[in-house]
C-alpha cells in the first residue's frame, strides 16, 4: 500500500468522534492508572451530587439552641464530603493528566518510528511539516483531551445525569418545565457543533500548512538569501498564516456563539424554572429546602451542561487530530521484510548483480529511469558510474539501497535477491558516502558513531584518523564533544565530507556507494578528502558516480549510462579511443586535474 497522493487532501470529513476509539488501544496497557482515573471520578462526581443533599438537611434541622449538636454533626458530614471532593479531584487530575502524558508520548514514539520505515515515495508526497505538525500541534491537542478534556467530559457528564435523575426526584413538578428547556439546548449544540468541528479541521490543515512552508524556508534558508528572497517568503508565509488565522477566527467566532447560545438558554430557563419554585414556596406547595436543594442540581445541571458544550468541541478537535494521525500509521511503507526472509551469507563478499533491472519511480510512471540494465561487480572491484544528469546513476544506489524495488528484473547482494532480504540485514552491509553530506545536531563523536552506534570512543577515534578527520577534530573547541550545529554549518564542506566518510569506514561496509563530489572543495581539502576516500575504497567493492577525473582513472571499471541504459564499459583509455558519449562527459564534465 502506498502513501496517499497527499495526506491533507484526502482525508474524508469528520463527523462524528469514531476515530477516538483507535486511543483505546493505547489505554490498555495501562490498566492500574484507568482505574484509580475511574475510582476517582466517580468519587468526586458523588461528592458534588451529595452536596445538595447535605444543604437541604443543615437548612431544615433549623437553626435553634435545641438542635445544635445535630447540625454540628450535619456540618461534619458536610466536611467529610468537600474532604472526599477535594481529595478525588485532585486524584482524578492526576491520574487522568498522567494518562494523557503517556498516551500522547507513546502515539509520538510509535508514529515517529512508522514515518522513519516509509519509502521515499511517501516523502515525495508528504511534506516534512505537515509531518511535524500532526506529531507536535495534533498529538497536543489528544494531550488535551485525554489528560483533562475526557475527565471533565465524564465528570460533567456524571453529574448532568445524576443531577438530572436528583432534579425528578426532589422535584417532579419543576422538572417537567426543565424538560421543555433540553431540546432548546440540543438545537444549537448539534447545528453549530457540525460547523465547528469542520471549521476545526480546516483549521489544523491551514496551521500543517504554515509549518511545511516554515520547514521549506528554514532548510533553504542560504538558497533564499543568496537569490534574495527573504520578502518573497515572508510574504508567501505571512499569506499562508493569514489563511490560518481567518479560519482560526472563524471557528473561535462559532464557538464563541455556541457558547454563547448555550449559557443564555440554560441559565435564562433555569431563572425561570427557580421563579416557579419561588412561587410554589410563597404558596406553601413546597419547602424552602426542597427549593435550595433544587436549585443546587439544577446550577449543577447547567453548569454541565455548559462545560459539556465546550468540552464537546475540543473532542470534536481530537477526533480529527486522531484520524490525522491514524492516517499516518495506515499508510503502509511499499519496502517491508518478506516473512521468511532469506538469510545473506556469512561473511559478506560485496558481489552485486543487477540483472535486466526496469524501473519507473512512481512519481513518474511513464518514464523509465532504467531500463534492461545488467551489472555484475565482482567483490572488491571499484566501479565508476558516469553519465550526464538524469542518466540513473542516482537511480542503481537507491535500488541497491532498496529505497525502490525494480519493476522487472532482480537486484542481488552475494547472490540474494534484495527482495527475499531484510531490508535492514541489507544495508548493514552498504555504506554510503553521499554528495550532500547529512551532519546531525550532536557532537562529532556522535556524527561518526551513526556509522556504528555501538562502536567504542578509541573505534570513532580510529575512523577519524583514517579519514583525515582527526586533526581538525582535535581542533575544536570540545575536541571530539563539539557541538556540530544544526546541518554541520560548523564545518566546512571538505570537513562535513571527511565526517562522513569516517562514519562509512567505522561501518566498515562490504559495499561502498560513493556519490563524490569534490568539484566545490579548495585544493588541500581535495586532496585530504581522496586520501580518506582511496583509504575507504580499499579491499572493499565500491561504486562511484563519478565528478573528478582522478577518480575515474583510478577506477576498475568505468560504466556509461545514458537514458537509464549501459551505453559503454571499459577504462579511461578505451573509452576514450572509442569517441562517443564518454569522450563529450570527459571534454565537458570532469573538471581538469591541476
Amino acid at each position: 500500500m502506498q502513501a496517499p497522493a497527499n495526506l491533507s487532501d484526502s482525508r474524508p470529513a469528520s463527523r462524528n468522534v469514531r476515530p477516538l476509539r483507535r486511543l483505546a488501544a493505547y489505554l490498555k496497557p495501562y490498566p492500574v492508572l484507568l482505574t484509580l482515573a475511574a475510582v476517582s471520578l466517580l468519587a468526586a462526581a458523588g461528592a458534588t451530587l451529595i452536596l445538595p443533599i447535605a444543604a437541604r438537611q443543615i437548612l431544615e434541622t433549623g437553626f435553634a439552641e435545641a438542635n445544635r449538636t445535630l447540625i454540628s454533626q450535619r456540618f461534619q458530614l458536610l466536611l467529610g464530603v468537600i474532604a472526599v471532593l477535594a481529595v478525588a479531584s485532585a486524584g482524578r487530575f492526576y491520574f487522568v493528566a498522567r494518562i494523557g502524558e503517556r498516551v500522547v508520548a507513546d502515539i509520538r514514539k510509535q508514529i515517529h518510528g512508522h514515518v522513519l520505515r516509509m519509502n521515499p515515495t511517501f516523502f515525495e508526497v508528504t511534506p516534512t511539516g505537515e509531518i511535524l505538525s500532526r506529531l507536535t500541534t495534533d498529538t497536543t491537542l489528544i494531550q488535551t483531551v485525554i489528560g483533562s478534556g475526557a475527565s471533565m467530559a465524564l465528570r460533567n457528564l456524571l453529574i448532568f445525569a445524576g443531577g438530572f435523575v436528583m432534579l425528578i426526584v426532589t422535584s417532579p413538578q419543576l422538572m417537567g418545565a426543565v424538560v421543555v428547556l433540553i431540546p432548546l439546548v440540543l438545537l444549537p449544540i448539534l447545528t453549530l457543533g457540525r460547523r465547528v468541528r469542520r471549521l476545526s479541521r480546516l483549521s489544523q490543515d491551514r496551521v500543517a500548512d504554515t509549518s511545511a512552508l516554515a520547514g521549506e524556508n528554514l532548510d533553504a534558508v542560504e538558497t533564499v538569501q543568496a537569490f534574495t528572497q527573504e520578502r518573497n517568503e515572508r510574504e508567501r508565509f505571512g499569506a499562508a498564516a493569514e489563511a490560518a488565522y481567518h479560519t482560526a477566527l472563524l471557528r473561535i467566532r462559532d464557538r464563541a456563539l455556541l457558547i454563547f447560545l448555550v449559557i443564555t438558554l440554560m441559565f435564562g430557563g433555569v431563572v425561570g424554572v427557580l421563579w416557579l419554585g419561588a412561587e410554589a414556596v410563597l404558596s406553601s406547595r413546597m419547602s424552602a429546602g426542597v427549593l435550595i436543594q433544587f436549585v443546587f442540581y439544577a446550577i449543577f445541571v447547567a453548569g454541565s451542561a455548559a462545560t459539556l458544550s465546550q468540552v464537546w468541541g475540543e473532542v470534536q478537535r481530537a477526533a480529527g487530530a486522531t484520524e490525522r494521525l491514524m492516517e499516518l500509521l495506515d499508510a503502509a511503507p511499499a519496502i517491508n521484510a518478506p516473512a521468511a526472509a532469506r538469510p545473506l551469507p556469512e561473511p559478506p563478499r560485496g558481489h552485486v548483480v543487477l540483472d535486466a533491472v526496469e524501473f519507473q519511480y512512481p512519481s513518474r510512471p511513464d518514464e523509465h529511469a532504467l531500463h534492461g540494465f545488467s551489472l555484475v561487480i565482482e567483490p572488491g572491484e571499484t566501479v565508476a558510474l558516469v553519465g550526464p544528469s538524469g542518466a540513473g546513476k542516482s537511480t542503481v544506489f537507491k535500488l541497491l539501497l532498496r529505497f525502490y524495488d525494480p519493476g522487472s528484473g532482480s537486484i542481488r547482494l552475494d547472490g540474494v535477491d534484495l527482495r527475499e532480504a531484510d531490508p535492514q540485514t541489507a544495508r548493514s552491509r552498504i555504506g554510503l558516502v553521499p554528495q550532500e553530506t547529512v551532519i546531525f545536531a550532536a557532537n562529532a563523536r556522535e556524527n561518526i558513531r551513526y556509522g556504528r552506534p555501538e562502536a567504542l570512543d578509541s573505534e570513532v577515534t580510529a575512523a577519524a584518523r583514517a579519514a583525515f578527520a582527526d586533526d581538525f577534530i582535535q581542533g575544536l573547541p570540545e575536541r571530539y564533544d563539539t557541538f556540530l550545529g544544526e546541518r554541520g554549518l560548523r564545518l566546512s564542506i571538505g570537513q562535513r565530507q571527511r565526517i562522513a566518510i569516517a562514519r562509512a569506514i567505522l561501518r566498515d561496509p562490504a559495499v561502498m556507494l560513493l556519490d563524490e563530489a569534490t568539484s566545490s572543495l579548495d585544493a588541500e581539502s581535495e586532496h585530504l578528502v581522496h586520501e580518506a576516500l582511496e583509504r575507504l575504497m580499499a579491499n572493499r567493492t565500491t561504486l562511484i558516480i563519478a565528478h573528478r577525473l582522478a577518480t575515474v582513472l583510478k577506477a576498475d571499471r568505468i560504466v556509461v549510462i545514458d537514458q537509464g541504459r549501459i551505453v559503454a564499459t571499459g577504462t579511461h583509455e578505451e573509452l576514450m579511443s572509442d569517441g562517443g558519449l564518454y569522450a563529450r562527459l570527459a571534454s565537458l564534465q570532469f573538471a581538469p586535474e591541476g
